[in-house]
């Protein structure tokens, strides 16, 4: 069980990224053959990528957070003595996680509420609810990630603390 917990915290939005973009690719590729080899196409083909995008989008955030990959300053840090540096961080990261904490619970309002009014996607039929959901699961991703990024933080200085004693 473990095994299968750190296999889903190491490769969860790689494999979510990966094959739903593989999907939508495919996807894409059939509603065009429909529409120019077949003179038809699919009436929920374009729906469906569209929602894929959002999901993805929302997900790929949270893989960039986890490999600390999302856009920076780099030279306001850089000019930073060593101490600043520390402090630019824990400000940057502890007020990231706030905003991601927060759009969290706001999000996962608005998705309720969007479940609560029964909203049905045009062409696939499928409750509006589960597009909205993606920003709630994407932010909590992101606040996990970046808790990750804080703990392990906390541990190298705590080891370096025990290292100078």
């Amino acid at each position: 069980m473990k095994k299968l917990l750190l296999f889903i915290d190491d490769k969860f939005e790689e494999l979510f990224l990966v094959s739903t973009l593989f999907f939508s690719v495919a996807l894409i590729f059939t509603q065009v053959v429909m529409r120019y080899v077949f003179r038809d196409s699919l009436s929920w083909s374009e729906e469906m990528a569209r929602y894929l995008f959002v999901w993805q989008a929302w997900i790929a955030a949270s893989f960039a957070t986890k490999r600390s990959r999302h856009i920076n300053l780099d030279i306001v840090v850089n000019l930073c003595p060593p101490k600043g540096k520390e402090v630019l961080f824990w400000v940057a990261h502890l007020t990231w996680l706030a905003f991601t904490l927060f759009l969290t619970w706001k999000s996962a309002g608005l998705a309720r509420l969007v479940f609560s009014r029964k909203t049905i996607s045009a062409a696939l039929q499928i409750k509006m609810g589960w597009v909205y959901l993606a920003v709630p699961v994407g932010c909590a991703l992101m606040s996990f990630r970046l808790l990750q990024i804080l703990a392990a933080k906390l541990s190298a200085r705590a080891i370096r603390a025990e290292e100078a004693v």
